[in-house]
């Protein structure tokens, strides 16, 4: 068990002062893209860090990455932005989000498309 001092922070401390829950926290921990210590009782504790690299992930979050790509990518984010030496693996993920994008508006249109001809046709369906 690791000495916890007083700048650690409990796990509610931490939801609370980043806006994630404790379950998410949990569920980040379990993904291997949060660390934390534990009190003698058990308890989870976080460093002063911990608060950034929660913000980091939610942010790479947002950005449609999947934990498996946060987990490659964390530990080049910095202060002012990601550092380049992930920048390849960031630009296939956008290339594959690019990919959903156009298959998803091949979708909507055969959807689109669908539908206008059941409303040409449906009028003659129905029972007054």
């Amino acid at each position: 068990m690791t000495e916890v001092t007083l700048g650690d922070m409990k796990i509610g401390e931490l939801a609370a002062g980043t806006g994630v829950s404790v379950r998410l926290l949990r569920y980040y921990e379990e993904q291997g893209l949060l660390c934390s210590q534990r009190t003698p009782g058990g308890q989870r504790v976080y460093d002063e860090g911990a608060a950034d690299v929660v913000r980091n992930i939610r942010m790479l979050l947002d950005a449609g990455l999947p934990t498996k790509v946060i987990r490659e990518v964390l530990p080049c984010v910095e202060p002012d932005g990601i550092h380049a030496c992930v920048a390849d693996r960031l630009r296939a993920q956008l290339s594959e989000i690019d990919g959903r994008i156009t298959e998803l508006s091949e979708a909507r249109s055969s959807l689109a498309e669908l539908l206008a001809d059941s409303e040409r046709v449906a009028p003659l369906f129905q029972v007054a």
